[in-house]
């Protein structure tokens, strides 16, 4: 985000400690900070136009999602999910998800099949991170059939501490290729009024999705935990 444009959206904003929130954790969600990065509070103040105070403030909503973890002494790091907190997202998820695909007045199938395109494409071109971004936008417009913009903030918070999670499968294109044609399945579902046959198909594609991840953090236990560096 150029300096013009980060003017001009945080002009739009009655809140600059949310808004500050909101610009980090897109940065986050979009994989722009990695897990276990040292924020460095100097060089985001300069870069938002914001306070370290606000900066600071930021970083403690940040934290209370899980997004970012505070160390004594040493700073603030974009967080490392371990094993506990892929299962406290996906209990998040199976209560959120499934009740908006069953329940959902304002489904919107052009989009998710224009999301289906894109993860289409980009698992062509054996895109892992593009694959990922368009597993969670699909994920995310399934909550958006809800009509509820608290609900869409939620999952967007989710969201940004699952890029973090996703970070430890990036050699793994498997694990989001896989998803692609299950997420077409679900929409043929939908699209044909299914709608508690795709509940149920969501749920069992999360406790899949959920037991991979964990399977994975537990071989290799070195990608999990507290966040380390400078």
């Amino acid at each position: 985000m150029h300096l013009g444009d980060i003017t001009a959206d945080r002009a739009d904003h009655s809140n600059i400690t949310v808004w500050a929130a909101e610009v980090l954790r897109s940065r986050i969600a979009a994989g722009e900070l990695l897990p276990g990065t040292k924020l460095s509070e100097q060089q985001l103040a300069a870069s938002l136009q914001v306070s370290r105070n606000t900066l600071r403030e930021a970083f403690t909503m940040l934290s209370l999602e899980s997004v970012v973890t505070r160390y004594p002494n040493r700073g603030v790091f974009v967080a490392s999910p371990d094993a506990d907190a892929v299962r406290e997202i996906y209990r998040v998820r199976r209560m959120l998800e499934p009740a908006a695909v069953l329940w959902g007045p304002e489904l919107d199938l052009p989009r998710l099949d224009a999301v289906i395109a894109q993860a289409r494409g980009a698992a062509s071109r054996g895109i892992v991170s593009e694959m990922a971004a368009a597993n969670q936008d699909f994920h995310q417009a399934l909550v958006a059939a809800s009509g509820s913009a608290k609900l869409a903030m939620m999952m967007s918070r989710v969201l940004a501490e699952m890029r973090l999670v996703f970070h430890a499968m990036s050699a793994e294109p498997d694990f989001h290729s896989h998803y692609v044609e299950q997420n077409a399945a679900l929409v043929e579902l939908l699209r044909s009024g299914r709608r508690a046959e795709a509940a149920e198909k969501l749920l069992g594609y999360l406790d899949a999705a959920e037991a991979e991840l964990l399977g994975h953090l537990a071989a290799n236990p070195a990608k999990s935990g507290p966040a380390t560096g400078s």
